[in-house]
């Protein structure tokens, strides 16, 4: 049974080496409040920190992923904020939740079940993998409320589908349906909504079933290299290459090659 305190916002439970996170505020959409953002962060650092987690799994309650930040009680309404005050809550709130998912050792999958809008739908595109189900659909919501990009929107969405799209879709805030996301090049499959869980779960166990450490370094080129010229990016494979080789996994993928059968990777 997925674990669930009175004060908790998340579902979690781990299964085959499978971190699942439900964001659990169905009657919210799935809006992040401050502690539901906090509790995400650590456990996608526990996730990445545990050798018993090889993948994990991000999806929400009800008919919503996420539709963004919860902004009631925030103020945001009121006057002006103090100068540094915005900046310095977005810094520590949003951003870190991006951060965290980016930087998680582990492959993170968005299971998209609903409207994923602002940084719900950020929140996605920060996985390694999207699926989404047929009726779930993305908005970028902060132009319709005067508002600028932010938990990364603006970082994220060029480097998934380049600046003109990115623009497109952070100008205007239209609402994008799944298969227009998976056209662009933002998910990765589309899938009945009957079917959103059962195909979540194969990914993700193949993902756990899979060498974890390569995995992890393999990500962290792929987000690095689009930051960086190839002199570095050929430099950080190198030094993966020489880090992977010492992996328990990579020695197994070795000798199964050798002695033709399936390798069984351990995570190590």
């Amino acid at each position: 049974m997925p674990e669930r305190s009175a004060a908790s916002l998340l579902q979690h439970a781990t299964d085959n080496h499978v971190s699942h996170l439900t964001l659990d505020r169905p009657e919210a959409l799935n809006a992040i409040t401050p502690d539901l953002r906090e509790q995400l962060i650590e456990r996608l650092a526990e996730a990445s920190a545990d050798p018993g987690v090889r993948a994990v799994v991000l999806t929400g309650t009800g008919r919503a992923f996420c539709s963004g930040a919860d902004l009631r009680g925030t103020g945001a309404t009121g006057g002006p904020p103090a100068p540094g005050d915005v900046s310095r809550t977005l810094r520590l709130g949003a951003q870190r939740l991006i951060a965290a998912v980016l930087d998680c050792e582990k492959p993170v999958l968005a299971a998209v079940n609903g409207t994923a809008a602002g940084l719900g739908a950020h929140l996605a595109f920060a996985c390694d993998l999207v699926l989404a189900a047929e009726s779930a659909r993305f908005i970028e919501v902060f132009v319709r409320r005067g508002l600028v990009p932010d938990a990364g929107g603006a970082y994220l969405l060029p480097r998934l589908i380049g600046p003109q799209r990115a623009k497109e879709l952070l100008f205007f805030g239209d609402a994008l349906t799944t298969p227009d996301a998976e056209r662009l090049g933002l998910v990765n499959r589309v899938v009945p909504d009957a079917d959103l869980v059962r195909t979540a779960r194969e990914w993700a166990e193949r993902l756990a079933a899979g060498p974890t450490r390569a995995l992890a370094l393999t990500k962290q080129l792929v987000n690095a290299s689009l930051d960086g010229d190839r002199a570095t990016a050929f430099a950080a494979e190198a030094a993966a290459q020489e880090i992977n080789m010492g992996t328990r996994d990579a020695r197994e993928g070795l000798t199964s090659f050798v002695e033709r059968r399936t390798a069984v990777f351990e995570g190590r």
